[in-house]
């Protein structure tokens, strides 16, 4: 009997737990065997979003069995001690300067001492980050020319953006109280990404930069960063003592840009780009809760000394730049893992083969009749549609995506941004881990849930 008692224990069948709720508010008061607390937490995720049928985040949801094991292993080592945990922050070092060197910072410029960048929770810390590098080198230039940074009726700083912006961007100008200056969409028009005529209007001797988005989340689509960094030179040559930089916000086509073609000049090749952020958690291909900020110059110009905060490392120091410190280096183990094990012909075949899996599924949505595609997945592999004005059905694409949740799949739905709100859009991301056979799976599961809304609303 004690065996038999012993063996429920141990499995959550036939174990007390199993047959209670499970805690919502209050502890238990007793502790519950590692097994079943396991198999019971399982049990409550269930209904959660399976990995390859997830087609609305562009986060990394799946990783190689051994880059698993790596981030296991490193998973309780803390990234902000660098003197503690070396081989970590060489690791944080190393990605750092591949991501520079993958973005147009010369190979002959050494990190730390050219250039600068760190690993940061996430692209919205990266974000903020860009952010107050251009806020923080306002400041110094507008001293040095006379103005009173604290005379905000007259001298608030601001910031330009397309309105395709994430929610960090609005959380920045809130926190630092600048103001935002968005460059509205046309209503009635095409236009999606930053009209750049409308922004370079904006711009006064207090606006501490711009931010291009090369990767509107909404849609797919990019800002034209090279038009806007030749308008911004031209501003530059006339106001050389208030010059602007442009921050790009590449979240999720960091890195991806680098490897297929069809991209003009985005990144530090082009002489008015100061900072790009990236997410490692979306086409790095690792787990959520990474991000890296790169800045083209390791001086006080673009990034200023406010920023830079002194920690030991190997006997001398180093600056800490991030916002956030305690935090597991696993992350950044898992990104020096993909960038060392794919390396570049690596990273060129995974994108390239998102790309071609992207083509394809616009071509299974045009191919239906009932959709016009907004972006075909031949640039970034973002697939954006919406009903075609003579489509003749009853149904929206708020119905469209319950039909094809009721097949497992997660395909949003959502309005467009301000000013073309009124437009209702759908998305898929195409990630690494989708292969074309998940595609055709999609396919199949596709034209069987357009049959069930017809059936449905006729």
């Amino acid at each position: 009997m004690a065996d038999i008692d012993n063996a429920l224990e141990q499995n959550w069948l036939g174990s007390v737990e199993s047959g209670e709720h499970l805690p919502e508010e209050e502890m238990p008061e007793k502790a519950m065997n590692p097994n079943v607390a396991e198999q019971l937490i399982q049990h409550f995720r269930l209904n959660e979003a399976k990995a390859n049928q997830n087609l609305a985040t562009f986060c990394s949801t799946q990783m190689e069995p051994q880059a698993d094991k790596l981030m296991a292993s490193a998973m309780n080592t803390n990234a902000i001690d660098k003197s503690e945990y070396p081989k970590t922050a060489a690791m944080e070092d190393r990605c750092a300067a591949m991501i520079g060197h993958m973005w147009g910072i010369p190979e002959d410029e050494k990190f730390r001492k050219d250039f600068i960048g760190t690993s940061t929770v996430g692209s919205s810390e990266a974000c903020m980050l860009g952010g107050l590098s251009m806020l923080f080198s306002w400041k110094h230039r507008a001293k040095a020319n006379g103005i009173d940074i604290d005379d905000l009726h007259n001298h608030k700083p601001n910031m330009i953006i397309g309105s395709g912006y994430q929610v960090v961007w609005e959380k920045f100008c809130t926190y630092w109280n600048v103001e935002m200056r968005q460059v509205k969409l046309e209503h009635g028009s095409n236009e999606s990404s930053l009209n750049i005529k409308k922004a370079m209007s904006m711009v006064d001797e207090n606006t501490i930069g711009i931010v291009a988005v090369f990767g509107i989340t909404f849609t797919g689509e990019i800002d034209d960063v090279q038009a806007l960094d030749a308008e911004v030179t031209k501003y530059n040559e006339a106001h050389k003592d208030m010059p602007i930089k442009i921050h790009v916000d590449a979240a999720y086509n960091g890195f991806f840009a680098p490897w297929v073609d069809g991209f003009k000049p985005w990144d530090f090749r082009l002489p008015n780009v100061a900072s790009i952020n990236v997410s490692g958690h979306k086409y790095g291909m690792v787990y959520p809760g990474l991000g890296w900020t790169i800045w083209r110059k390791n001086d006080y110009e673009h990034l200023p000394k406010e920023m830079r905060f002194s920690v030991p490392y190997l006997g001398g120091s180093v600056d800490s730049i991030a916002i956030n410190f305690s935090h597991s280096g696993a992350h950044i183990v898992g990104q020096y893992y993909n960038l060392i094990r794919f390396g570049k012909e690596g990273f060129r075949a995974v994108m390239e083969n998102v790309r071609k899996v992207s083509t394809h599924i616009s071509e299974v949505l045009k191919d239906t009749g009932y959709f016009e595609m907004i972006t075909d997945g031949s640039l970034l592999p973002i697939n954006t549609w919406k009903l075609r004005d003579d489509a003749d059905v009853k149904w929206n694409l708020y119905d469209m995506e319950d039909a094809l949740r009721s097949y497992g799949w997660q395909v949003p739905a959502y309005p467009l941004p301000k000013d073309r709100d009124d437009e209702t859009v759908e998305r898929i991301v195409v990630r690494p881990g989708m292969s074309m056979t998940i595609a055709d799976d999609f396919a199949e599961d596709l034209h069987q849930a357009i049959a069930d809304l017809n059936k449905k609303f006729n």
